[in-house]
């Protein structure tokens, strides 16, 4: 798993890149909890996520945010941190440049900073969003949303309340023209203490039938 450091917009980030064994192979980036609050990409829920994806045959990146561990720069409550994720997505697509693929993954903030970098990058196929903060941040951006994806969250979070999740659910769903599913892990809270196993066995059934739907068409 080689250590990365690539240029960001307010200086080196610090990444842990695990490339494809084939020359097309997908890539997916994944992006972690909140800073402020001890977020980083240690995190055991965005380690898990590396490893589920490198073994589906992705090059997969997963970065520190700015001012976290060894990237540099300051918190910059979203802004900074989107231009962030598009830098990395940068970064891996020159690294994979016939990448047949990409997708992006986050975790509560990451989540929040990996929907809105579906808004601009038309090349992300597929998302998963692991407890949206969607109480704390605007979500309004996602008009429509772009990308088909995975939104999971858990009954007893009370970081984000299930009802505010369940209301981006139901908004995204009216959409035309991508599917937006959904899973509900009883029990888990918003860090999914004692339920990261059944975390990443949804999030790696639900790429392995996305893939699946790729590789029959």
């Amino acid at each position: 798993m080689p250590e990365v450091i690539f240029t960001g917009p307010a200086g080196r980030l610090e990444g842990r890149f695990q490339p494809a064994k084939r020359k097309n192979g997908p890539i997916a980036i994944i992006l972690h909890p909140h800073p402020a609050f001890g977020g980083t990409m240690n995190n055991q829920v965005i380690y898990q996520l590396f490893y589920m994806f490198s073994k589906r045959g992705f090059a997969v990146l997963r970065f520190n945010f700015r001012g976290v561990g060894r990237s540099q720069g300051e918190f910059d409550h979203g802004a900074g941190e989107l231009s962030d994720a598009a830098a990395a997505l940068d970064w891996i697509q020159s690294v994979h440049p016939d990448a047949r693929g990409c997708w992006v993954a986050g975790f509560s903030f990451g989540a929040w900073i990996g929907m809105q970098l579906l808004m601009r990058r038309p090349e992300v196929e597929g998302f998963i969003s692991i407890a949206p903060p969607a109480n704390l941040h605007d979500f309004t951006f996602l008009a429509p949303c772009p990308s088909s994806g995975l939104i999971v969250h858990g009954d007893s979070d009370r970081v984000v309340p299930q009802k505010d999740v369940q209301a981006l659910v139901d908004k995204l769903k009216t959409q035309k023209g991508i599917k937006i599913d959904q899973q509900i892990v009883p029990g888990a809270n918003h860090f999914f203490e004692n339920h990261v196993d059944e975390l990443l066995d949804i999030c790696a059934n639900y790429v392995d039938m996305r893939q699946a739907m790729i590789d029959a068409a």
